[in-house]
């Protein structure tokens, strides 16, 4: 019923959220030099903003900046799953003179409500030096029930199976979530010796032990048992859609968890946007409209994804305490050695806590300690870790340095 009662509530929304959309365009082109007509069709504009979609957004990288030349950027499909794609960012870069190929990297994005297009200035970013692949996460609503079910262990073989379709010296970067799963597979691999098994490993702002300094976060998913989080936040699909009766965690039940965290934040973003919209500063305008197109967009979870990973990586600490099973097969990071290893970490990440990821170092003995490097970003929190300033001009160059000494 939660999911049925979501949807009535937006389709009752949506004309409404229309007609403000209208209103504000005609008001801002027919009555352009009045102030009150401004102020009408700002609050407007904010309230047709105030919807979520579960649409994946573009990535919206066209061009990026390869030496001292502009390169054109295409979204390329490699290879699609029921749950995922591997998308690569192919690059209009092979003119004369052009060197060896750049280093091959494998971003591993969140499966956590949002899409992968939240990573994108982390993509933009590595752009410039890198050969950019991503996990492209497919909304679990759009996926028919003959697909079959998708859990954590899915998601550690399906790293797998996109490393093993890359080859050999490819190298993986994992955002936040997937940080636990990324390590899971490149341990397994190791363990079989596994000709693809990347030549480095990035696990940036990840929760490999929620044991320490737990979060806000870390609290709510052991406040609980994991039936309540069964019986409250998991909804069938609606028949309309595609994944129709599939189980799923609604992605507007996460967003409405992150937002719960920081609701101060929001209301002043939007009260901002209003003030904006009305004075004529668009610049600022579309900075905030950006921000929240993005991160409205949600994406819905296979409930067994989400019951997995709370429940072994929030409640139990599978892989801290060497117990997390992959089709029955122990996951044991000791076994990792040939792969690099580099953890970043935010001084002011309220979602996973200084501590949480730079324990995957002490769980990889087998990596010797020359091929082990650290980071934590002073002043940053938690999207602060793969995006915007600090990320770009202190964070990536010492991913770069990592990658391109191991290529």
């Amino acid at each position: 019923m939660l999911y049925h009662t979501y949807q009535a509530q937006v389709d009752w929304l949506s004309p409404l959220q229309g007609l403000a959309t209208a209103s504000s365009a005609w008001l801002r082109h027919g009555l352009p030099h009045s102030p009150m007509a401004r102020q009408i069709a700002s609050a407007c504009e904010v309230f047709s903003r105030l919807r979520l979609t579960h649409r994946r957004p573009s990535f919206g990288i066209d061009s990026v900046l390869r030496g001292d030349r502009w390169v054109r950027v295409r979204e390329q499909e490699v290879l699609r799953r029921p749950f995922a794609t591997l998308l690569r960012f192919a690059c209009d870069d092979t003119g004369p003179g052009d060197e060896a190929p750049l280093p091959r990297v494998l971003v591993v994005a969140p499966l956590s409500g949002h899409f992968a297009t939240l990573l994108g200035d982390t993509v933009r970013t590595m752009l410039a030096d890198h050969d950019v692949y991503i996990t492209d996460w497919h909304n679990a609503r759009d996926v028919s029930l003959r697909h079959g079910g998708f859990g954590l262990g899915d998601y550690v073989k399906q790293v797998i199976g996109f490393l093993e379709h890359l080859g050999p010296g490819t190298h993986l970067l994992a955002v936040c979530q997937p940080c636990v799963p990324a390590l899971a597979a490149v341990a397994l691999m190791a363990a079989k010796d596994h000709p693809a098994q990347p030549r480095s490993m990035t696990l940036m702002a990840g929760p490999i032990d929620c044991r320490i300094n737990p979060t806000q976060v870390n609290e709510l998913a052991t406040g609980r048992p994991i039936e309540w989080f069964e019986n409250n936040l998991i909804s069938r699909v609606p028949m309309r859609y595609v994944g129709a009766m599939r189980r799923v965690y609604p992605g507007f039940l996460q967003l409405t968890a992150f937002m719960s965290m920081n609701p101060q934040r929001h209301h002043q973003a939007f009260a901002s946007l209003y003030e904006q919209l009305a004075v004529g500063d668009t610049e600022a305008a579309e900075r905030t409209c950006a921000f929240y197109d993005e991160y409205f967009a949600v994406n819905d979870l296979p409930a067994e994804f989400y019951l997995e990973t709370v429940a072994e990586v929030f409640q139990r600490f599978a892989l801290a305490k060497g117990e997390l099973l992959v089709d029955g097969e122990r996951v044991d990071t000791a076994k990792i050695r040939r792969t690099a290893l580099f953890t970043v970490e935010g001084e002011r990440d309220d979602i996973c806590a200084i501590g949480q990821t730079v324990a995957a170092h002490d769980l990889c003995p087998g990596i010797r300690p020359f091929m082990k490097t650290h980071h934590v970003q002073l002043g940053v929190g938690h999207y602060g870790v793969f995006s915007g300033r600090r990320w770009q001009q202190q964070i990536y160059p010492r991913v770069r340095e990592l990658i391109h000494s191991h290529a």
